[in-house]
């Protein structure tokens, strides 16, 4: 009896790449979707979301923006920074203590956009996981246009492309038009994994999670 072919999952996963929540939310839905290797097969499809869209170029000190944006102390956001970090190692992810200062993305999601409209299969998922790594683990800033482009370098794309896509804001419509549509449809916190553009998982979920709700959509 031949082996059933596994099942297709398209994912719009919603996000925005100076959000730590994502890159545990990314971490875990990944090792989710290992674990359901042969029965389940993703479509990755990432879509922006800024948390910050008027942030300056330079960026902000970290703690200074969260207490501003949440009216918290500094005691109240070191222990959720050393929470977040700790969900981060258990899932093989590393949040470093020098991430001091949080970014604008808008040139980020200009080249994550450009992926998931001419890059092959594969590379948008790459691109994605590089940012947070750049930005969460090596304390690098994804604004910073010499930043994005080494990144492309070490994962092979195309470096010249990519130069011209930040040089001429290419694509920047077309992310400002997917923002506002989410933001529409009801998403005002990411990360949201959209699955076959029906079903809405919210938040940073454990890998148990993610399993069980994948392996359920495949089935109906």
């Amino acid at each position: 009896m031949p082996a059933t072919a596994p099942v297709t999952l398209k994912i719009d996963f919603v996000s925005d790449v100076v959000c730590p929540w994502c890159a545990i939310g990314l971490a875990a839905l990944t090792q989710a979707a290992d674990r359901l290797a042969g029965e389940v097969q993703i479509d990755w499809h990432f879509q922006p979301f800024e948390l910050n869209p008027g942030m300056a170029p330079g960026g902000e000190d970290l703690f200074d923006h969260l207490a501003a944006k949440y009216g918290a102390g500094r005691a109240q956001l070191e222990q959720t920074h050393a929470q977040i970090a700790a969900r981060g190692a258990a899932l093989g992810f590393t949040f470093s203590q020098r991430r001091t200062r949080i970014y604008n993305s808008f040139d980020a999601h200009r080249l994550l956009h450009w992926l998931g409209e001419e890059g092959a299969r594969g590379q948008q998922l790459a691109f994605q996981r590089g940012l947070f790594k750049r930005h969460f683990t090596d304390g690098e800033n994804p604004s910073d246009r010499d930043v994005l482009l080494r990144l492309v370098r070490d994962l092979g794309l195309d470096e010249a492309c990519a130069r011209a896509v930040i040089d001429s804001g290419e694509f920047a419509d077309a992310v400002r038009e997917r923002q506002a549509f989410y933001r529409e449809q009801g998403i005002h916190a990411v990360p949201a994994v959209i699955v076959n553009e029906r079903h809405l998982i919210e938040g940073g979920q454990p890998v148990e999670v993610f399993e069980q709700a994948l392996r359920q959509m495949a089935v109906q």
